[in-house]
């Protein structure tokens, strides 16, 4: 995992946010999210997709004391946060949703987000979308009513979740959506990732029939 862009905006700047539009969100995975989204937003459209690890603030401090200082995190005043930590930039040609299927994160990651930039169509529009990928992708792209959307999405191994979603027609702060499921197969994606394979449920083996 590396650590080649750290975001340190302090949560306490984003308690308020109205963009939150969830009072169930967890306040630091909220935070987070809103956080690399605002992030984002300077760097304009047509970004690929990014990933990020999210690790608790006051554990980085505590562990990377020199890191943490060049960010100016404080333990106390950071208490209860997340810190988004990016990790290095994804193959173009692998689709977000190949690469989080092949990830496990180490035990020190507290979360993860994705964002991802996608076409959204009109109702209605699925029926006649062509069923070749390329083709489907291509008829996306040209039609009239079609809207770019960034997505950036989080989870915690607590279970938490949160969206924060900005249309490229109205590309303004106050215009992102924010709430805990507005994207439940991204989401869930991204909890799989988090997910030990040893505290999976063992299935039952087959019992031997005696004769």
């Amino acid at each position: 995992m590396s650590e080649h862009d750290e975001l340190d905006q302090p949560a306490e700047a984003l308690t308020a946010d109205p963009r939150w539009g969830d009072l169930d969100a967890d306040p630091a995975l909220a935070s987070a999210v809103l956080e690399i989204e605002q992030h984002l937003s300077g760097n304009g459209w047509d970004q690929p997709a990014r990933l990020y690890a999210l690790v608790d603030t006051a554990a980085l401090v505590q562990q990377e004391p020199a890191l943490a200082s060049a960010m100016g995190l404080d333990a106390a005043a950071e208490e209860g946060s997340l810190t988004a930590v990016e990790q290095d930039q994804m193959d173009p040609s692998q689709p977000l949703e190949a690469v989080l299927e092949s990830i496990e994160w180490p035990a020190g990651v507290a979360g993860c987000a994705a964002m991802v930039e996608r076409l959204v169509l009109p109702p209605g529009s699925d029926a006649t979308l062509p069923e070749d990928p390329v083709q489907a992708r291509a008829f996306a792209r040209e039609h009239p009513d079609r809207q770019e959307v960034r997505i950036v999405a989080g989870a915690t191994r607590g279970g938490s979740t949160y969206c924060a979603l900005r249309l490229r027609a109205h590309d303004e702060d106050a215009s992102v959506v924010g709430g805990i499921d507005l994207v439940p197969g991204l989401l869930a994606l991204l909890r799989d990732t988090l997910t030990d394979p040893h505290d999976q449920p063992a299935r039952d083996e087959p019992s031997e029939e005696k004769p």
